[in-house]
């Protein structure tokens, strides 16, 4: 769970620091694309898992 925090503080420095030189947001401006993104994180959890699952 630190990591996560860490990881939410980090991209909320780095979106203000963004956002302050005017620069475009280095990240999905829309909120599927996010959803893509953690779809394509949980698909690789989940395999993980099955596969674990196969072998035992």
């Amino acid at each position: 769970m630190k990591e996560v925090l860490l990881a939410l503080v980090a991209g909320l420095v780095v979106g203000m620091l963004f956002k302050f030189l005017k620069l475009p947001l280095p990240a999905p401006p829309v909120f599927s694309a996010v959803v893509g993104v953690f779809g394509v994180y949980f698909g690789g959890v989940l395999l993980e898992w099955v596969m674990k699952l196969v072998q035992h």
